[in-house]
Order: C-alpha cells, then sequence, then structure tokens
C-alpha cells in the first residue's frame, strides 16, 4: 500500500532524460493517483544534427507534451535554458528551490552529479543545492518555503568514479516496460534522428532506424536497455522482490540523496510503487 497523494517531482537536464530513467515509475505512481510532473532544465535545443535554437526547442515541447499525454502524468515544464550552458548559477538555484515548493513536493528525483553531460552535472547540483534551502523561509521568498524537507533520489547511472551508483531502491517494470517505451518514442527527434547521428559518429557504422511498429521499439529496446539489468540491480531485484527478482527484465532503480529526508526501508517501500513483478 502507498502513501495518498503523494506529489513527485522529477528534475532532469533535457526532455527524454526522465522518460529514459524513469517513466515506468512515474507512470506507476500516476496509475495509482499520485502527483507527477517532470521538469528539464533546458530546452536541448542543441541535441541535433541538423536543427537548432528556438525551433529545436519548440519541437522539443511539443514532444515533451506527447510523452506526458502517453504517460498520464500531470505536468511537464521544460525551461528555456540552452542545452549545454546549463549554469549552477544562484538565479537557477531559485527557480530550482520554487519549483519543487510551488508542486509541494514529497519526493524529488534527478540525476547524480558525476556525469559526463555537464547539464546532467549542474542540474543534479542545483537539486542538491535547494534539497535544504526550500525549508528556509527567507530563501527565495516568492515562493513558501515547505515545512518538511522532501525525500531526494538519484536516477541510475553507470559512472564509477568518485562513487558508483548504489541502488537504494529497485522497481521491477517489466508489467509497464511498453508503456516506458511509448514515452519514448515521442521524442522523435532524439531517438530517431539524433541518437542514428551520435551512434554513426561514435561507431563509424550508420545505424538504420526501422521505419515502424515493433521494429522500432525492439530497436529502442536494443540501444538504451540492452544491459540495463547489471549484477547489483539484479542483487537490489532479489533484495525486494525475493525469488521473483531474478526473473525481471526491466526495472528502474533510484540512490537516495542523503541531502532531504532520509525514510527508512520500510518508508522506501510505502512510498515506491513497488509491487510483485
Amino acid at each position: 500500500m502507498t502513501n495518498p497523494s503523494l506529489r513527485i517531482i522529477f528534475i532532469a537536464a533535457h526532455p527524454d532524460d526522465c522518460e529514459l530513467k524513469a517513466a515506468g515509475t512515474a507512470y506507476k505512481w500516476s496509475r495509482l493517483g499520485h502527483h507527477v510532473k517532470f521538469v528539464t532544465m533546458t530546452g536541448g535545443d542543441n541535441g541535433h544534427p541538423s536543427m537548432a535554437g528556438g525551433a529545436l526547442q519548440q519541437r522539443r515541447r511539443e514532444e515533451a507534451q506527447e510523452s506526458k499525454r502517453r504517460l498520464g502524468i500531470e505536468a511537464y515544464d521544460v525551461l528555456e535554458n540552452h542545452g549545454g550552458e546549463l549554469l549552477p548559477s544562484l538565479e537557477n538555484r531559485r527557480e530550482v528551490a520554487r519549483r519543487i515548493r510551488d508542486w509541494r513536493a514529497d519526493i524529488v528525483i534527478t540525476h547524480r552529479a558525476n556525469d559526463y553531460h555537464p547539464d546532467h552535472r549542474y542540474t543534479s547540483i542545483l537539486v542538491q543545492d535547494a534539497a535544504y534551502m526550500v525549508t528556509v523561509p527567507f530563501f527565495a521568498p516568492a515562493s513558501v518555503a515547505l515545512e518538511r524537507n522532501p525525500a531526494f533520489f538519484y536516477f541510475q547511472d553507470n559512472f564509477q568514479r568518485p562513487n558508483p551508483f548504489r541502488a537504494d531502491v529497485v522497481l521491477a517494470i517489466d508489467d509497464v516496460f511498453d508503456k516506458k517505451l511509448d514515452s519514448i518514442d515521442a521524442h522523435v527527434s532524439q531517438m530517431y534522428e539524433w541518437m542514428p547521428f551520435m551512434l554513426e559518429r561514435s561507431s563509424g557504422k550508420p545505424e538504420p532506424v526501422p521505419p515502424a511498429g515493433e521494429a522500432r521499439r525492439e530497436w529502442l529496446t536494443r540501444i538504451w536497455f540492452q544491459d540495463e539489468i547489471t549484477p547489483e540491480i539484479r542483487r537490489s531485484l532479489i533484495e525486494w522482490y525475493g525469488a521473483a527478482g531474478e526473473r525481471v527484465s526491466h526495472a528502474e532503480a533510484f540512490e537516495l540523496c542523503e541531502y532531504g529526508r532520509r525514510p527508512d526501508r520500510e518508508e522506501l517501500r510505502s512510498l515506491f510503487p513497488i509491487a510483485t513483478p
């Protein structure tokens, strides 16, 4: 049994980051009647082989809204910072604190700070810097300070230095993996235009995209989720789900940040939509 009327805000760097890392969990929360919002700190207007600027940002906003519709979440805000140019400024810290406060968040989820992309790193820093300040009444007083600090979490990643990801919570999402693919598929400019371009640059080989249908879903799964169940995630799945965790094919994992509220394992189980797979 999960808590009634939880309020969850995901704060990521670019449109599509939340979906790639946590769309299954977001969909499960939304389906249970909880309040889910995605926020991206940039418009992702530098992530395309042939478009940029306002035209690309508008396209990515429209894709984000289509993803929102497919997932059934309540809100999806795309901020106007330029892709690749996000900075951990005081102005942006105030903006992040305001977004968390205005949503009256119980749970906040973002990137970890050790990441290849500067926008991911600085989004994480901004959220961490806001984690305490959201409760301070006279910091950014145009928004009302929270009386209770939210629990803050990080998305899973595979970066090892200076410290590897720790799976404090792991959710089996086989039952909603199709919904996750639906939401990712909405980001046409990224999945089917930008990714093939980047894959060809890194490998030197063309990466053709299937025209439509099930072949595209299989392509997305191969590109993004082929190795998502690491040995650590498998161990965590078995800890959370028992023997059933050995059979899980797709999962989403989160690391608890030490800066916000620190729920124990029993409360974590009540906060996240964990059910037998």
